[in-house]
């Protein structure tokens, strides 16, 4: 069993610390910082065996060169990112697989919000860290990529298990949520899902993680089947990636 750790940091970032407390490994994904790493890691008596990084920012990677100095981590990350993720001692292709103890994850390239995004999804856990690819209700800003390259993208996670459980890397779940419900009003369960989500963070809880079932009934960028969205946004009957090119646009103005 993997336990797994969740660190707020800066305004809006989580890092994630993974421990598999049969082999004693530990891996940390998308450290902006090192300072809140190695606290937590001193605190449980753990050791630091890789760094995890999805993309290049530099919130997802500040920490990195600091902890890999101090615990002698291995960077795992991209290949196509090796000359900017700082320290980078692997670099991983879509469909490589990376283990923690006797625990595996799959690398799935994710193109969209940088050109070179990865995610790790741990199939028999049920496990998905997927950096700012996929968001609660959201997905991450086309920074580098075209709509085209994140809806491919994204309908490799659609598929996933519904139990999977979605890890994403920001805490922007309540304004992803109210966008969601001006292009999808009538929508009962998002409107049931704001309700959670609005009393969890006017007590400063987190919102994450959420699963795949529920982004599927509540993300707009999973639901450009909706005919009721289609309709909202003046796209029904439209390709596909038509619909979800026009919701990333008026999220873009949001």
């Amino acid at each position: 069993m993997l336990e797994i750790i969740q660190i707020p940091v800066l305004t809006d970032n989580y890092i994630y610390i993974i421990h598999d407390s049969i082999s004693r490994e530990t891996a940390v994904v998308d450290p902006a910082l090192a300072e809140p790493v190695l606290d937590v890691l001193a605190k449980k008596n753990w050791s630091l065996t890789y760094i995890l990084n999805t993309h290049h920012h530099s919130d997802h990677v500040g920490g990195n060169l600091q902890l890999k100095q101090q615990t002698g981590c291995r960077i795992i990350a991209g290949q196509s990112d090796r000359a900017r993720i700082p320290g980078i001692d692997a670099g991983v292709n879509d469909n490589d697989v990376v283990s923690l103890g006797t625990h595996k994850a799959k690398v799935i390239f994710t193109p969209g919000h940088t050109s070179g995004h990865i995610v790790y999804y741990f199939a028999e856990e049920h496990l998905l860290f997927c950096g700012d690819t996929l968001f609660a209700m959201g997905c991450g800003r086309l920074f580098e990529g075209s709509a085209e390259q994140m809806w491919h993208s994204l309908q490799k996670l659609k598929v996933l298990p519904a139990a999977t459980q979605v890890y994403c890397t920001h805490e922007y779940t309540q304004s992803n949520g109210r966008f969601a419900l001006t292009v999808e009003p009538n929508n009962h369960l998002l409107q049931q899902k704001m309700v959670e989500v609005d009393k969890l963070r006017a007590n400063h809880q987190t919102t994450v993680p959420s699963t795949i079932v529920e982004e599927l009934a509540t993300n707009p960028f999973f639901r450009e089947d909706s005919v009721e969205l289609q309709k909202t946004i003046g796209m029904l009957n439209k390709k596909p990636v038509q619909v979800f090119a026009e919701i990333r646009r008026l999220k873009d103005h949001f």
